[in-house]
């Protein structure tokens, strides 16, 4: 339990130092290069995320299959081998990913997004330097997958937050003082990128102890995981397609001006998962070594606390937005025109991400059995269903109506996936997943955040707005922890520690 908070610990500091770093750079970088180049640094995240689909549930499988190992003895060459056998693939696919970018850029340059500013030329040659930047960065997401497999976590994220840190300060005193384009954007990218994959790779490594047995490529190691790494596979790609899908559709109708809103608004969402992602990174191969050495008991209760945790830890960040989504977006970006075009976006795809968000513990519950049917059939039932409102919303509502699709579909995952999934997992838990892990403190959130809302006077200047945002956001994190009963527990053991009450339980 020690090295699960340890590990939650660093990927909490780790995930949150990114999204700081977005904070403090991203209105930057609009004011620096121009609301037009943030559209293609938006369709730039697009393509990441998208390229995933190439990912082949390789980096989840890694991450899997290093917990699994690791929990039994006499297997680390089996191990140095697989991340040997899969790596010479994974760089295939990402060189694939990269090529296919730069032969698509004449094309998306000249016939797909919509420029006021920018030139032909100058978006092609930013294409040409995605794909390369793509190429770097694919594989640090399945080199990362090993060490946190390894519960090498604390590393991990001291790589990040330095990676982080040098690709945010160096691209904007680049883009200040040197070269103001995007292109000089991009290039600082690829200079992180290599940075970044060396560092992750050559620790992962040594980790392995390659410096013994030469690892070596296996090919029979394959079919003992590709059924798991192709139902992760197939997981992942609906979940691009659904997650991806409005910023294709809007990336063609919108002008790239009005497509930067969009984006905005979705990054500022998204970081949500800063606060997700760290927990789910802790918990999931700890799920898998106790479903190996079969410890109902201490799955249960891990199950429900990290619930609980990730319930307080996103819910009133979430709710706060939501209610206070112009005025956040005003005094993030300075920018009237920004947040009047971007607020209501905000509002309904945070509210979306949230309910994606509280799914994460469950999600690693079934991965950790192996179990990727379910996961796999959900996604398809919502891409038939789902992808045709997408783009009849997006036609007649424009973004707002795109932004609402999100919102439906994790509504759906919530009310369908949950009952199915505790018809074979842990089959007395779903109520209590819904009452206690959920809807207990997003209704104490609703109320306390709906409360300064109401009281919240459209007079007052931005400092003030400020204060105040953060006393209500501090009163309903603060009232969330404290009627949530894992939350409360800590918070009693923590106080009992330092003398303030006796006898907490």
């Amino acid at each position: 339990m020690k090295l699960i908070k340890q590990n939650i610990v660093a990927n909490f500091t780790g995930s949150n130092w990114q999204a700081l770093m977005g904070l403090i750079f991203i209105p930057l970088y609009m004011k620096l290069l121009g609301i037009e180049a943030w559209g293609l640094i938006g369709i730039y995240a697009m393509l990441q995320t998208m390229f995933c689909l190439l990912d082949m549930g390789m980096s989840s499988t890694l991450n899997r299959e290093m917990a699994r190992l690791s929990a039994l003895q006499g297997k680390e060459k089996e191990m140095r081998n697989l991340v040997r056998t899969l790596e010479v693939i994974y760089w295939g696919v990402a060189i694939l990913a990269g090529i296919t970018v730069a032969a698509l850029s004449p094309f998306i340059a000249h016939h797909w997004v919509k420029p006021e500013q920018l030139s032909g030329k100058t978006i092609e040659q930013v294409f040409l330097l995605m794909g390369l930047a793509i190429t770097l960065q694919m594989p640090v997401g399945f080199y990362s997958g090993g060490l946190m497999g390894l519960q090498r976590q604390v590393l991990l994220n001291a790589i990040i937050i330095t990676t982080s840190t040098l690709r945010g300060v160096g691209a904007v005193l680049i883009l200040w003082l040197v070269w103001p384009t995007v292109q000089a954007y991009f290039l600082w990218q690829i200079v992180i990128s290599i940075t970044n994959v060396f560092l992750i790779a050559m620790f992962l490594k040594r980790r392995l102890r390659f410096g013994g047995d030469k690892a070596v490529f296996q090919k029979q190691l394959l079919r003992g995981i590709w059924k798991f790494s192709a139902g992760i596979s197939g997981i992942t790609i609906l979940a691009i397609i659904l997650t991806q899908m409005d910023k294709v559709i809007l990336s063609r109708m919108l002008s790239l001006e009005m497509f930067g809103y969009y984006v905005l608004a979705s990054t500022a969402a998204m970081y949500l998962y800063n606060l997700v992602t760290p927990v789910f990174n802790s918990i999931y191969p700890r799920f898998t070594q106790l479903v190996s050495v079969n410890d109902q008991d201490e799955l249960k209760r891990l199950y429900h606390e990290s619930s609980q945790f990730i319930s307080v830890l996103i819910l009133p960040v979430a709710v706060v937005i939501a209610l206070f989504s112009h005025e956040l977006l005003l005094l993030w970006t300075q920018n009237p025109a920004a947040a009047g075009n971007a607020y209501m976006i905000l509002s309904i795809l945070i509210c979306g991400t949230a309910l994606n968000g509280i799914m994460n513990t469950p999600c690693a519950l079934q991965f950790a059995f192996g179990w990727t049917s379910l996961s796999f059939i959900k996604n398809v039932i919502a891409v038939i269903l789902l992808i045709p409102l997408l783009v009849y919303m997006a036609i007649r509502y424009g973004a707002t109506g795109a932004a609402g699709v999100w919102l439906i579909l994790n509504l759906g995952y919530v009310l369908f996936e949950i009952p199915v999934m505790h018809l074979r997992l842990l089959r007395k838990e779903k109520w209590r997943w819904y009452l206690q892990d959920v809807c207990l403190p997003l209704a104490v959130c609703i109320i306390v955040a709906g409360i300064g809302r109401l009281l919240l006077r459209g007079s007052m200047s931005q400092y003030m707005t400020l204060l105040y945002l953060i006393i209500i956001s501090a009163f309903t994190a603060g009232i969330t922890a404290i009627l949530t009963p894992v939350t409360r527990t800590w918070l009693l053991m923590q106080l009992s520690k330092i003398g303030l009450v006796s006898g907490a339980r």
